[in-house]
């Protein structure tokens, strides 16, 4: 078996690479790099991420997990840009995010990360993707506060489409765009920065670019 490697990303909570193993992509999150002080969190993170790709098997647009071992998770790969790389303006992309999104929820998944662009991706034929499902609900259960959960994915997602395609929003999804989640606007007014301030100055992270710096 032949690896060859690629860094895509280092930071606080492990490491992200790009793995072509005997012809075959896929992506590896090793938490034993994480530090210390984030192996905890790292590794319930990469955890709530192999459940929600175990309960998505066999969902189109979502990566396969391949292994999860405690330590570490292997992904499928899958080919594309994220959204502010491939800018989607096609209302297709839009109707297709819509129904994957539906997908999603049916069973019993929120994503609950959709805000960042990175984790929305524009694959090699258009179509949209999703990736990083590390605060992902994985419960199942679909009460109050998942359909909730559930309407802040939708919602996000019609935040992307005003930005790259504005002019093609309904009216239903102006209406919904309009009124954001009690949590949410709770959020926007108090813990909204102190999470930037602490994704900026611990991890690396700006704004919705998501990428992180490498760790030296």
């Amino acid at each position: 078996m032949t690896e060859a490697v690629t860094l895509l990303k280092a930071d606080e909570l492990g490491r992200i690479e790009r793995v072509e193993r005997d012809g075959v992509l896929l992506i590896r999150r090793d938490i034993g790099a994480a530090r210390w002080w984030a192996r905890g969190f790292a590794r319930r993170a990469a955890a709530r991420e192999a459940r929600a790709l175990a309960r998505l098997d066999g969902l189109d647009g979502v990566p396969r997990l391949l292994a999860w071992n405690g330590r570490v998770l292997e992904r499928s790969y899958m080919a594309g840009e994220p959204m502010q790389a491939g800018r989607p303006v096609d209302p297709a992309y839009y109707r297709d995010a819509l129904r994957l999104l539906a997908r999603l929820h049916r069973r019993g998944i929120v994503h609950n990360d959709l805000a960042k662009e990175p984790n929305w991706l524009v694959r090699e034929d258009g179509t949209p993707g999703l990736v990083d499902f590390q605060i992902a609900w994985t419960r199942g259960r679909r009460g109050a506060l998942f359909r909730l959960l559930a309407r802040e994915d939708l919602r996000h997602l019609l935040k992307h489409k005003r930005t790259y395609a504005g002019d093609r929003l309904s009216v239903r999804q102006l209406a919904i765009l309009a009124q954001p989640a009690p949590h949410s606007r709770l959020w926007r007014a108090t813990g909204k920065r102190l999470y930037k301030l602490i994704a900026r100055k611990v991890f690396g992270y700006w704004d919705n670019e998501g990428q992180g710096r490498i760790r030296r």
